[in-house]
């Protein structure tokens, strides 16, 4: 990411200092930012509690968070032993929270309303959920484990807005 990154500030700027650090720590001022944006990363591979109060305390009163991450379907639909997400219901929705990857990873997959509960928690006001739906000509994208028929059916992918009033 830090790496994509730095090429696309050469490319198209604007430029600023990048920091590599765990997403649950961030050696930074706390109220330092206007915007906390995550793509994947902590949204999928740091454990939500953490993750999201470190963001709360990064951002300044009226800041805005923004994160990218797996629509809540996708591991529903996943077999842990399976390389693609099937078309129907394979694990359950509650408690799935925390699961441990075939490679060893740990991911982390919440309901709608348990994001809501904990952004709340971290004095978060969420402001909309946009559920990724790939257009029409699109082509079958970065992502080998989904599907464009898949995708086209269910959100694979999901976009959460917040802010914290001030």
């Amino acid at each position: 990411q830090l790496a994509s990154a730095r090429a696309f500030q050469r490319e198209i700027g604007p430029t600023f200092p990048l920091v590599h650090a765990d997403a649950a720590a961030v050696p930074l001022r706390a109220g330092s930012f206007d915007v906390v944006f995550n793509e994947y990363g902590a949204a999928l591979w740091v454990e939500p509690e953490r993750w999201v109060a470190e963001a709360a305390r990064l951002l300044r009163p009226g800041g805005f968070l923004a994160f990218l991450t797996h629509g809540f379907l996708m591991p529903l639909c996943w077999p842990l032993d399976a390389p693609r997400v099937g078309m129907t219901l394979v694990r359950d929705c509650f408690g799935l929270g925390r699961t441990l990857e075939d490679d060893g990873s740990v991911s982390y997959h919440l309901p709608h309303g348990e994001w809501v509960r904990l952004l709340r928690r971290h004095g978060f006001v969420s402001e909309d959920l946009i559920e990724v739906r790939p257009p029409a000509g699109a082509s079958p994208g970065r992502w080998q484990f989904v599907g464009l028929d898949w995708a086209r059916r269910w959100p694979s992918e999901e976009i959460w807005k917040a802010r914290r009033p001030g």
